[in-house]
């Protein structure tokens, strides 16, 4: 196949078959929405580096994308195989091409992809002006939920590399110390972000430029990072930077997560937001931002026909269920992985669909943007927005053969305590399962048999070296794991143990 992607008759044009991934400046999205429009590709590009060409295949639901270097698509391909990026909803498959360059014509559709490339370009001039620093501080305000210092780094990492970052309680506030390599990226983040809800209506980001010109770290744990230095200890001291001053701010933090193993520069797998970001490029979009929790509510998301889920809608629409196997049980535990599952229905008449009710719109959220698509039972969930705002329970004295159930005192919510360490340590589907809880006297064989009853195979399996409550157990597939991770959380180990299962960051 010529190594040229040429434009010139796209009717005619193939598109890709997918090769091994040998790594090309031309990236082939494929599944796009029917009415996507050149900005919104562009912008899947943009936060890696400089767009130098794109060509549309509307009519295959594709398009061809030029990064400016081989490094900015390396990254942006690495990233997105992580982060399965959605627009309009709908998921879009990122891969390198088997073309190394782009060549187009002057069609009318190609006029409008050049128009869209010039303003980004000439917008992406703008933002280059003077900064006053490199350096961010970031106060987080009406903190309902946690905000952990991974979650900060996977939304700021979008407008350039994060090489230090520092969070501390002060005055009683979360705040954050940020370090970027150039100032037009602590511009860009700046105008982005502040102002702006992490989550729907609350954790507000106020931010400013610090007068400090960069951070000296000296700890790599939940309170500190420096990502040019993976092999600084974790220790737990007080963190100090270039300002004597301020060292006395770095009280311990309000966030508890659990360290990286060695603090490497990776962060773990984020799962998709909704809404698309709105950006410092005047009519384009960043998409969404990887975060700990929900969508960032941004302006510009509901121009594009991102809108968040709205405020006290919790029920999801669950669809392409097995109505053979499916009970509301087994729904209760797989999305209360993602929140706390009031009540759960499976429709009479009509067994493959339910209604699945959150305790708000942010776990709503989280459950929609994770589960879609995730197999359970050999099919592949359909997951939307109910129109419905609440489940109903059936009247008294009227049995619908236990299809409706009520969760909403059930003491497996693993949410109800504010501040959960559990916020944390929530993760895409997995083939490794987390293991928690486990008694003293429960080997590795025991455990083993226990998740091979069921008929899955277990791939792999490891203790954590310093806590033996908990493991980490690979099973042959991400829908085996889900399937055990039902069957398993809460299993009674004996010794009044209780089994806690959930998706791990990490794999054995």
């Amino acid at each position: 196949m010529s190594t040229t992607a040429n434009g010139n008759d796209s009717k005619k044009f193939k598109g890709d078959i997918r090769g091994p991934g040998v790594p090309s400046r031309v990236i082939h999205i494929r599944k796009l929405p029917n009415d996507i429009n050149e900005a919104e590709v562009i912008s899947l590009g943009l936060p890696f580096g400089d767009v130098t060409n794109l060509l549309m295949l509307k009519a295959k639901n594709q398009a061809f994308l030029e990064m400016h270097s081989e490094e900015a698509a390396q990254n942006m391909v690495g990233y997105y195989s992580t982060v399965m990026p959605i627009i309009r909803h709908h998921p879009v498959f990122v891969q390198f091409s088997n073309h190394k360059e782009l060549k187009t014509d002057n069609s009318p559709n190609q006029e409008r992809a050049q128009a869209a490339l010039r303003a980004l370009s000439s917008s992406h001039m703008d933002t280059a002006v003077a900064a006053p620093s490199t350096v961010l501080r970031v106060v987080v305000e009406n903190l309902v939920y946690p905000v952990t210092l991974d979650a900060l780094c996977q939304i700021f990492a979008k407008f350039g590399t994060v090489l230090r970052i520092i969070v501390f309680t002060k005055n009683g506030q979360f705040q954050a110390l940020l370090q970027y390599p150039d100032g037009a990226s602590a511009q860009a983040a700046k105008l982005s972000l502040d102002g702006q809800n992490i989550y729907n209506g609350c954790c507000t980001l106020r931010i400013s430029f610090s007068k400090l010109t960069s951070l000296n770290v000296k700890y790599n744990n939940e309170k500190s990072r420096d990502f040019t230095r993976p092999d600084l200890p974790s220790g737990e001291s007080h963190h100090t930077i270039e300002h004597p001053a301020m060292a006395t701010a770095f009280t311990p933090g309000i966030i508890s997560a659990a360290p990286y193993a060695g603090a490497t520069h990776a962060f773990p797998p984020a799962f998709t937001i909704q809404p698309a970001v709105s950006s410092p490029y005047p009519g384009l979009t960043v998409p969404g931002l990887p975060g700990a929790l929900a969508s960032l509510s941004l302006p510009g998301a509901t121009r594009l026909g991102f809108p968040p889920i709205p405020a006290g809608h919790c029920v999801l629409l669950v669809s392409n269920l097995n109505p053979e196997r499916v009970t509301p049980y087994c729904l209760f535990i797989l999305f209360g992985v993602y929140g706390d599952v009031m009540r759960v229905k499976i429709l009479f008449n009509k067994k493959e669909n339910a209604l699945v009710q959150m305790s708000d719109s942010t776990q709503a959220q989280l459950a929609m943007s994770h589960l879609n698509g995730q197999r359970l039972h050999g099919k592949p969930l359909r997951i939307t927005l109910s129109k419905h705002t609440s489940v109903q329970l059936p009247r008294e004295g009227h049995e619908d053969q236990g299809l409706t159930k009520d969760y909403s005192n059930s003491p497996l919510h693993r949410f109800k305590k504010p501040g959960s360490k559990n916020y944390s340590n929530i993760f895409p589907p997995s083939a490794t399962l987390h293991l928690s809880n486990i008694p003293p006297s429960v080997v590795e064989d025991e455990l083993k048999i226990l998740f091979s009853s069921s008929g899955a195979m277990v791939k792999a399996f490891k203790f954590f070296q310093k806590d033996h409550k908990m493991a980490l157990i690979q099973m042959a597939s991400v829908e085996e794991a889900i399937e055990s991770l039902i069957e398993f959380h809460n299993h009674d180990l004996g010794e009044n143990h209780h089994l806690r299962v959930s998706f791990s960051k990490s794999s054995i």
